[in-house]
């Protein structure tokens, strides 16, 4: 263990910087996959049968391997970042509508009706009422995401989008169990932080919403 230590002491900066930047490219790809996810539940929210086609279509999304998909847009966008982006954010969007939708949906008929009653516009109802109660399920799709992206941009180094997968395959190449087994727990880190704060943030809303 003292080896590994003094190596990881001694490579420190070259840790630092593949962690940040995989940091980099999870940050970008949740920031787009917010945005995108949230235009799309807002444009099928009305209809259920809509919401449940355009879920069914990412989950198809969702269940071709990785490596496929970066395959096929290599030609298109070439090698690097911003293919690692497109295609971990068309993963994302399985994950974030299927929570959103359903975040929405499950929010009680007679609140709404209520809502309604009162006269609230349809913007003031989704504002004030349905974002709010379907907040804890909207994070527990992030949560989920963010998971999910930790892990694939470590298999991005493949097509040299950089970050701690760089470390990992540079060490299964040449054998480094330094660098595999420091690579490996960066990644493990970075997601048990991301996790433990997101489920934090999870629970505390849902303990609001029971305190209302």
């Amino acid at each position: 263990m003292a080896d590994h230590l003094a190596y990881w002491a001694d490579h420190a900066d070259k840790f630092a910087e593949a962690t940040l930047e995989h940091l980099a490219l999870v940050g970008s790809v949740l920031a787009y996959s917010l945005i995108i996810a949230t235009l799309i539940t807002l444009l099928v929210r009305r209809s259920e049968r809509v919401g449940q086609l355009v879920v069914a279509i990412l989950g198809a999304v969702y269940s071709v391997p990785s490596l496929a998909l970066f395959s096929l847009l290599i030609p298109l966008t070439g090698l690097g970042f911003s293919t690692a982006v497109v295609v971990m954010v068309a993963y994302n969007q399985f994950l974030l509508v299927r929570n959103f939708t359903e975040g929405l949906a499950g929010v009680d008929r007679d609140i709404i009706e209520a809502a309604r009653g009162m006269g609230m516009s349809e913007r003031q109802l989704l504002m004030k009422v349905q974002l709010p109660l379907a907040l804890p399920m909207i994070v527990a799709g992030v949560r989920l995401a963010a998971i999910s992206t930790i892990g694939i941009a470590t298999i991005a180094a493949t097509i040299n989008a950089g970050g701690l997968g760089e470390i990992l395959f540079s060490g299964l190449r040449t054998m480094n169990e330094y660098k595999i087994v420091g690579g490996t727990l960066l990644c493990v880190l970075v997601a048990v932080i991301a996790h433990a704060g997101l489920l934090g943030a999870e629970t505390l809303l849902r303990k609001g919403l029971e305190h209302r």
